[in-house]
């Protein structure tokens, strides 16, 4: 499933953080939230990520 998932803002591909339940997305410093093991892609419900 992650490989059909891409960033919103930037398009680019995301890695999985299992320990945070997360997707993240490098290219826009961004992790989205996985809840109740559903991605929420939203930009405004992302963590800016500390790079």
């Amino acid at each position: 499933m992650l490989e059909a998932l891409v960033c919103p803002l930037t398009r680019s591909t995301l890695s999985y953080d299992r320990e945070a339940q997360e997707l993240i997305s490098t290219a826009a410093g961004l992790a989205f939230p996985i809840r109740n093991g559903i991605p929420v892609m939203l930009v405004d419900e992302a963590r800016t990520l500390d790079i």
